[in-house]
């Protein structure tokens, strides 16, 4: 098998994975990086969302071959600030119910305020109805996304 030196979380990892091993397992399985999520398979619900230098890319539908060379980021990586204002403001509204999509959804977000800070709230919820939410819950991502964008963060 092939090696290939990624990027991942702002260190290299090398892997032996064969080329069209989607990057989701690469993650999961040989670099134990288990916060981007499987749920759909084929790019649609959005639990799989990592950060190709800095983009929102559903993991699942990347090959290995397709992002080597790449800066990638999961969850495990934004949480490395535990004062990110995506986290706070998660945790300070209980958004979370099962969680299954809860990387997803803030990976989703975390990449839209960074491309514009100045994103409004409409721009952010157009965006984010990418992603599936198991347990519906909506309404309480929603009240997070109006909080942070009219604190600006």
């Amino acid at each position: 098998m092939p090696e290939y030196s990624l990027n991942v979380n702002g260190k290299i990892r090398k892997v032996n994975v064969e080329e069209d091993t989607p990057l989701l397992w690469v993650l999961r399985d040989t670099l134990g990086l288990t916060g981007t999520k499987y749920s759909c398979g084929e790019g649609i619900c959005g639990s799989c969302t990592v950060h190709i230098n800095g983009k929102a890319e559903r993991s699942c539908v990347l090959t290995i071959k397709d992002v080597a060379g790449d800066k990638i980021t999961t969850i495990e990586g934004l949480a490395e600030n535990p004062d990110h204002p995506i986290f706070k403001t998660w945790i300070d509204l209980e958004v979370s119910q099962c969680g299954y999509c809860q990387p997803g959804q803030i990976m989703t977000l975390a990449a839209l305020m960074n491309e514009n800070p100045n994103i409004t709230k409409k721009e952010v919820k157009e965006n984010m109805n990418t992603v599936l939410c198991r347990c519906a819950t909506y309404a309480r991502i929603d009240k997070a996304i109006d909080k942070l964008v009219e604190e600006g963060k």
